[in-house]
């Protein structure tokens, strides 16, 4: 066991059973059946984590958040590494920034590698400028490097390059899809960091909404949610970027607010009348919605799907993109949108154990509302993951000021 106290102990939530979670999720990479090739003997995979960057032409950094899927292999905190995992034997470097003297004047003390050997539980730990000097006396037989696109964002994830890496065989193609599925699927220990999330940004919900008053300013809002996250549960940084919205803007895809732990993500919607009573025609589209999420919770197993009939006859006719503009879920994880899918129809496969997604139908009207809950698969069914009010009674309540207990809509467990 390692001296350094485990990554989690610096939140104020951690499971016991946290060491080890990144060894075991590298583990469970080495040891998948690679569907789209054969991996060469003395192949290593190479992933490059994000570096610090700073605001335009200043000195000012911009907050750092690790790369997703550097943080699922290693869970490192630090920027500009580098890390290593051998296929063969599953063992692993990581690469860590030879840091000046100076470094020490300004941003504190420089740790050894020992350091990040015994916090990262990792096998071996080098300096980023010996990289190629490092496989050069290795000579690994190809170097499967991470490069494919998210079907969400249409961006590109990038792709490890250091000095010297253009002496290797380089394969970029068959990691993409494996690294992608084993993040599907969530262990033991994320399936106890993510209620942990979720409860504490269901929470910020409730006090928000206790608090909301005709003629509040958005900003007045999303600083209640922000200040309860942090204060009251360690979370730091956003899952995306939170806002509350009033009037026309409730409309607008991607006004909402969540916040994550260890980046551990939460993603939950919840629609509120200001004044504290929904008016009719609020409760009628409200209701519609209502049903319509909780008709889906009691449906889902193992083995369902939200789909039926021909994938590309609904893409064809935009089904979904019309009121339901953001789709009607996806899986949830290291990202707000962590295995991105069919764009507004989202996720399209069978439910499996240890998958976690959200469950939103909404309907987009100016004036109206939307509703989104996240839950996690398991062998005997669904558990929902949020605690926030959600029948118009419930709503009303809580924002009276009432905090009796209210029973959420589990589903079958």
């Amino acid at each position: 066991m390692a001296t350094v106290e485990p990554l989690f102990k610096q939140y104020l939530y951690y499971p016991e059973s946290a060491f080890g979670l990144f060894a075991l999720k590298r583990q469970r990479l080495c040891e998948r059946p690679w569907k789209n090739a054969v991996v060469q003997a003395g192949s290593d995979v190479v992933l490059q984590g994000r570096e610090e960057m700073q605001r335009y032409c200043t000195d000012t950094s911009i907050i750092f958040r690790q790369e997703s899927f550097f943080h699922w292999a290693f869970g490192v905190i630090e920027s500009g590494c580098y890390s290593v995992i051998d296929m063969d034997t599953g063992k692993s470097t990581l690469f860590v920034p030879r840091l000046p003297p100076s470094y020490a004047t300004s941003m504190g003390k420089i740790h050894s590698k020992e350091h990040f050997k015994e916090k990262y539980a990792v096998d071996n730990v080098q300096y980023t400028d010996e990289i190629a000097s490092v496989w050069t006396s290795q000579k690994p037989s190809a170097l499967l490097t991470l490069r494919g696109v998210n079907t969400d964002s249409g961006s590109a994830c990038r792709e490890a390059s250091f000095e010297g890496i253009s002496k290797f065989s380089v394969s970029n193609t068959i990691l993409h899809p494996e690294i992608v599925e084993c993040r599907v699927f969530k262990t033991d220990v994320e399936l106890e960091l993510l209620p942990y999330t979720n409860r504490i940004s269901s929470e910020a919900h409730r006090e928000v909404m206790k608090a909301v008053k005709v003629g509040m300013k958005e900003y007045e809002m999303e600083s209640l949610f922000c200040h309860y996250s942090y204060s009251r549960g360690g979370m730091c940084h956003p899952s995306y970027t939170c806002i509350c919205c009033s009037g026309e803007n409730a409309a607008v895809l991607h006004y909402g607010q969540c916040w994550e732990c260890y980046c551990f993500v939460s993603d939950i919607i919840c629609s509120v009348p200001a004044n504290g009573k929904f008016t009719d025609d609020q409760k009628t589209i409200y209701e519609v919605v209502l049903k319509s999420c909780r008709a889906m919770m009691s449906t889902m197993k193992p083995g369902e799907s939200f789909l039926s009939g021909s994938v590309d006859a609904m893409l064809q006719v935009h089904l979904g993109a019309g009121f339901m503009t953001h789709g009607l879920c996806h899986f949830l994880g290291l990202d707000r949108i962590d295995e991105p899918g069919l764009w507004s129809l989202r996720t399209a496969r069978h439910l499996e154990p240890g998958m976690v997604l959200t469950v939103e139908p909404g309907i987009y009207f100016i004036d109206h509302l939307l509703d989104q809950e996240i839950v996690g698969v398991t062998n005997r069914g669904m558990e929902l993951l949020t605690c926030v009010p959600r029948t118009m009674e419930e709503i009303e309540a809580c924002m009276e000021g009432c905090d009796k207990a209210f029973t959420p809509s589990s589903g079958p467990k």
